[in-house]
């Protein structure tokens, strides 16, 4: 029951009117005249009439709290005796909780988050409380092994205003062993050296361990190392694309698990500026479209030499009054050869201005690892031409003597409908290709490598080999200009020499035998790029097991396969000679980098929100105690070894019944009642008065 007033009028006019007559009241009484008190009285009688006061009777229905046990599946909680532990405490818990008939109770189970992001348990309290009113929240409790990554700082963020509890799993005394990365760096230039920090982690001990280092399933290194020390370690990027380092140290005798004793990391191998010579026989109509492609890629720092004086030339002008520069041949071709990742020469022809020593620097400069290519012109087969220099020795084709001289179709060959730097040409789509004519052609026979492209009675036209450790590319024609200008509505002249040149500096992309594999979430896609008609059985093995993978082909020279795998982990395909890695799932989940049971990551908002964190076992053999539970009024204190829950003394009205007290015969009889006293105590008064 409850007393609620209604003013029938506005309250400050009941003040009003009551003030009135309260002072006239109190004038009467002081000047000791008669009907005082009953003129206070009525108007005491008629200002609450004014009032409307009634009496409220309210139906009320006590309403259940809500309590929500979260019980942790992660990772983690899969460790050890906690299994058996998580699941004798839920069920105990269920029971107790059970048997309060006034708690309305709900069991969650929370496994690691999809994002691979940790445990995170407050985010599903959130959406388990979101149809709930917060003053109807007696709490929670969790079971978990502390290991919480997302526990909030500020407790007004959970949405309520109830006790937070956690029943820590696990046992003290465990013992992990684990490799902790500090500085993982992303990417890298390839063929250059970089630094890992990182360090390994066993609580207590100090004794050496041994790591073993590993780039793409390939053993780089073993070194002992003290546990809790930085360990700084240099790695080479040996390759663009994906580098993938694995580092991992001897496990520990009786640690909870051995998944963190390894950590990987993928580090992207990109190439710093290309540095290319191009060096240009003479001036012709061509050379700015190698000049402009080679420009228009930022990757490429490009130094550019055309022969516009042969040192024969004599014509008696002073020195002093020419514009040009020195060819530097010593400089380039023999003291920074190597700085340079490819070397272009366009419609070069051998007017002494090299001596056989620097073209015999140039074929070791290709043995040994660099590139060379050649876009031949009508000098190429002459006497004067690069055929008839040492560098004769790496060309994939010699000169037949003769140059064709009349329009002809450039086309892909079978091969070059398979090799990643023609196939797809845009044009080449239809027979014949889409695309403009050229005028003249070098005729010659291949020796070696590959041809990609066809010119005038079906003779090479575009080489592609390998030297040694280098490569070299031969171009039949000094024609290729005519795309860039538009003639007979041109040609794919960018993607054909931009491929050819990125082939040449080993582009990753580019490679005719390769074998890539990606992963996107659990799904692993192979691709296999072969020049071959046919490709031998892909085998892909890792924590899932070992498994062959159908492969299916996709377009000329490129098959493609996929598996879905179950496990985490580093996978390596293989098809016999080539081999390929690729890590699923994050490199290192934050859910078994730190799986050690510890009461402290929740016990701040614990002790915020007026709950507690009790380990429930001291030993690995000891069963799960479940302490006692409490139940408290909002504000009141609680024992700290008890699972405390708030009463919230939450109710729903179901009716409610109103009784005026001041309105209706009652209040019109008392009001009358009490003028009629006043006015005959006044009327007596003065029939008194002398």
């Amino acid at each position: 029951m409850s007393l609620s007033v209604a003013p029938l009028v506005p309250l400050w006019l009941v003040i009003t009117l009551a003030s009135i007559g309260l002072l006239i009241a109190l004038a009467t009484i002081i000047a000791r005249r008669r009907g005082g008190f009953l003129r206070l009285a009525a108007t005491a009688l008629m200002a609450l009439a004014l009032l409307n006061p009634s009496v409220v009777r309210e139906e009320r229905e006590k309403l259940k709290d809500v309590v929500v046990v979260l019980v942790d599946r992660s990772g983690s909680q899969a460790l050890s005796v906690r299994p058996q532990q998580t699941d004798a405490l839920k069920a105990e818990l269920s029971t107790k909780l059970g048997r309060e008939k006034d708690l309305e109770l709900r069991v969650i189970d929370v496994g690691e988050a999809a994002s691979a992001d940790g445990t995170r348990l407050f985010g599903a309290l959130q959406t388990a409380l979101s149809d709930v009113p917060s003053d109807r929240v007696a709490g929670a409790i969790l079971i978990t092994d502390g290991v919480v990554h997302d526990i909030p700082v500020d407790p007004a963020a959970l949405g309520f205003r109830a006790p937070v509890n956690a029943l820590i799993t696990g046992y003290r005394g465990e013992r992990d062993r684990r490799i902790e990365l500090l500085d993982a760096p992303r990417f890298g230039l390839v063929g250059k050296e970089l630094t890992l920090r990182f360090r390994v982690l066993d609580a207590g001990r100090n004794e050496p361990v041994r790591i073993n280092l590993r780039r793409d399933g390939q053993p780089i290194g073993t070194r002992l190392v003290v546990p809790g020390e930085t360990i700084r370690q240099q790695v080479k990027i040996e390759h663009g694309g994906a580098n993938v380092f694995e580092i991992d140290v001897d496990p520990a005798p009786g640690e909870l698990t051995e998944a963190n004793n390894k950590a990987v990391l993928e580090i992207d191998g990109i190439r710093d500026k290309l540095r290319v010579l191009l060096v240009s026989g003479q001036p012709h109509a061509g050379e700015r479209t190698w000049r402009n492609t080679l420009k228009s890629d930022a990757n490429v720092d490009l130094v550019h030499f055309t022969i516009l004086r042969p040192p024969e030339k004599q014509d008696g002008t002073p020195i002093n009054e020419l514009s040009l520069i020195a060819f530097p041949t010593r400089e380039l071709f023999e003291t920074k050869i190597k700085e340079f990742d490819l070397i272009i020469f366009d419609r070069y022809s051998n007017q002494s201005i090299l001596p056989p020593v620097y073209f015999n620097n140039i074929v070791r400069y290709v043995r040994e690892g660099g590139a060379v290519l050649v876009s031949a012109g009508p000098e190429f087969s002459g006497r004067g031409g690069l055929s008839s220099t040492p560098i004769s020795a790496i060309m994939p084709a010699r000169p037949e003597g003769a140059n064709i001289e009349r329009p002809y179709r450039p086309a892909l060959t079978d091969q070059g409908k398979r090799h990643p730097v023609t196939r797809a040409l845009p044009g080449s789509e239809t027979s014949p290709p889409d695309w403009g004519e050229w005028i003249r052609q070098i005729s010659a026979t291949p020796r070696a490598g590959t041809t990609l492209m066809s010119g005038a009675d079906d003779k090479p036209l575009l080489l592609l080999a390998r030297e040694g450790q280098g490569r070299v590319a031969l171009i039949l024609s000094d024609q290729s200009w005519l795309w860039a200008r538009g003639f007979r509505s041109g040609g794919p002249h960018l993607d054909l020499l931009r491929r050819t040149g990125h082939w040449l500096m080993k582009e990753p992309d580019l490679e005719e035998e390769a074998l890539r594999v990606t992963a996107r979430g659990h799904l692993v896609s192979i691709e296999r790029q072969t020049m071959a008609n046919t490709i031998g059985t892909v085998t892909l093995s890792g924590p899932s097991g070992q498994t062959d993978v159908q492969m299916k082909e996709d377009g000329a020279g490129r098959w493609r396969g996929a598996i879905e795998v179950k496990n985490d982990g580093l996978y390596r395909a293989t098809d016999g000679t080539l081999n390929a890695f690729v890590h699923v799932g994050p490199p290192n989940p934050r859910e078994v980098q730190d799986v050690i049971s510890n009461e402290l990551m929740l016990t701040p908002l614990a002790q915020a929100t007026g709950g507690a964190v009790i380990r429930t076992a001291l030993t690995a053999n000891a069963s799960p105690r479940l302490p006692d539970l409490v139940r408290v009024a909002a504000g009141a204190r609680a024992p700290s070894d008890a699972i405390v829950l708030r009463d919230t003394q939450s109710y729903a009205v179901r009716g409610v019944a109103v009784t005026p007290l001041a309105v209706g015969g009652l209040g019109l009889l008392l009001i009358g009642l009490a003028l009629l006293a006043t006015w005959l105590r006044e009327g007596r008064f003065r029939a008194n008065a002398p």
